[in-house]
């Protein structure tokens, strides 16, 4: 096999990991800033902010407190699309939706962690069904209570929703099924077309187990 020394001028690059955390992320201890290395700015949450966010809504909004979380994440979401977006796109150097999708997967799976929001996978055995499953553990949200026995990841289920609607061009909604806070073994999220995911809405305030409310949106 020969190799073309003009191509390898031409395109010297050869995409790796662009989220690795030793590069992707600088701080500037003098100034209190976080950016990436493109300059674009970057927000730490402490634990104690998210705390103390959590705690205030409970007291503001009550049993809301989910809502307000899942719109707040659901603006969230848009934003992280767009640089997501950006950001592989120009890297790889082709569009978001011409990318292979192994490329795609990883490139999304490592921005989530360096992201500081834990390990993301992805399940799609239920692809043809209709609908996604997102795996993560070591969340920092799913450290919170929320009032009741439900998830506490709302926030994160807003964000996958916003991002895999812009994704898909489709108005997708995203629901938890079971959480770390709850003693499960990790966080699920289940994406698809709203209507079909509301009679689940149900079962899971009923803790019902995740893989018995697959089989319900599924049958």
């Amino acid at each position: 096999m020969k190799i073309s020394v003009a191509d390898l001028l031409l395109e010297s690059r050869i995409p790796g990991n662009y989220y690795s955390k030793e590069t992707y992320v600088k701080g500037d201890l003098e100034m209190g800033l976080l950016e990436n290395h493109r300059g674009d700015r970057l927000l730490a949450l402490p634990q104690t902010l998210i705390q103390g966010i959590y705690a205030g809504l409970d007291k503001e909004t009550g049993a809301a407190s989910r809502l307000v979380l899942f719109n707040c994440g659901l603006w969230w979401g848009k934003s992280f699309f767009r640089r997501f977006q950006d950001e592989v796109s120009g890297y790889y150097g082709t569009a978001l939706a011409d990318l292979k999708m192994a490329e795609f997967l990883q490139a999304l799976r490592r921005c989530w962690a360096t992201y500081g929001w834990g390990k993301l996978v992805f399940d799609q055995s239920y692809q043809t069904q209709g609908f996604l499953v997102i795996q993560t553990w070591n969340s920092a949200f799913a450290r919170q209570h929320l009032p009741g026995d439900e998830p506490a990841c709302a926030l994160e289920a807003g964000v996958l929703a916003a991002f895999f609607s812009e994704l898909s061009g489709q108005e997708l909604s995203c629901l938890q099924t079971s959480c770390e806070s709850l003693g499960a073994d990790s966080n699920r999220f289940v994406i698809g077309v709203k209507s079909r995911l509301l009679m689940a809405e149900v079962l899971v305030e009923q803790q019902t187990p995740h893989l018995e409310i697959m089989a319900k949106l599924c049958g």
